[in-house]
């Protein structure tokens, strides 16, 4: 009997061109899901045999025409991924109203449509599982006003939704990385370094890390836990702003 937790289950992952999202897919993959690799082109390498699906996760019609790929090819659907993101570093007054809405529209909106579009063919697959990626600066306040703020929304989505499906079965959660080994989080190592400083394991989470950590919350271990914020941060938020101040000055020595 095979031992591997997401045989004959079917999952949608979006942003899985790279970073989490790649990583992701492919744990699910290893562990025997049929996989729906989703994003905004499709012309990214993926693991052999999982399937590649182009999907503009703010285009409503874009997620039914995915969704509906998933139903015809699979015919269920039993784990919505909704990691696709993009970040902005700028506060409320350095962003214009387009950039404000583009990143509300990714991270926010995203999740948004994908529930929508997913959860009536998880209901006919009997339940399942919905993981959102949001961040560790939705856990205060950061100079990154909205991409913050998308990610506070999406909190606030996810919590709703949990009650909401609940009757039908679907389990809703948010993980909440910290500083992060991946693209998008390295492209500024002036800021990488300096937020590295006060993570207490000291060091950044890797992608493979999260993907235990959507993997454990996906499957049936986790059946009982809905609604959850999950710090996956290496104790930065635990750490707080005065951390800082106590390591400065030796406090802990």
């Amino acid at each position: 009997m095979s031992g591997r937790r997401f045989d004959g289950r079917v999952v949608l992952v979006t942003g899985a061109a790279q970073g989490q999202g790649a990583s992701e897919a492919a744990g699910f993959a290893a562990e025997g899901a049929r996989v729906f690799a989703c994003d905004l082109k499709d012309d990214f390498e993926a693991p052999a045999g999982m399937e590649r699906v182009a999907l503009d996760v703010t285009d409503p019609a874009a997620w039914e025409r995915a969704v509906g790929c998933v139903r015809e090819r699979a015919g269920r659907l039993d784990v919505l991924v909704n990691n696709a993101g993009i970040s902005l570093g700028k506060g409320v007054l350095g962003s214009t109203l387009d950039e404000w809405k583009a990143v509300i529209d990714v991270n926010l909106n995203g999740a948004f449509h994908g529930m929508r579009a997913c959860v009536p063919l998880m209901k006919t697959s009997g339940g399942g599982s919905i993981i959102n990626t949001g961040t560790a600066m939705s856990m205060h306040g950061f100079y990154r006003a909205p991409y913050s703020a998308s990610k506070w929304g999406l909190r606030g989505l996810a919590k709703c939704a949990a009650l909401e499906f609940a009757r039908f079965g679907i389990r809703v959660n948010t993980i909440h990385p910290g500083l992060v080994e991946s693209p998008m989080a390295t492209r500024d190592s002036t800021l990488y370094d300096a937020i590295l400083e006060p993570v207490p394991i000291g060091r950044p989470t890797s992608v493979a890390e999260i993907t235990r950590l959507v993997l454990f919350l996906a499957s049936d271990d986790a059946a009982s836990i809905t609604g959850g914020d999950h710090l996956i941060d290496g104790g930065l938020v635990a750490a707080g702003s005065m951390n800082a101040v106590a390591n400065k000055l030796g406090l802990w020595d």
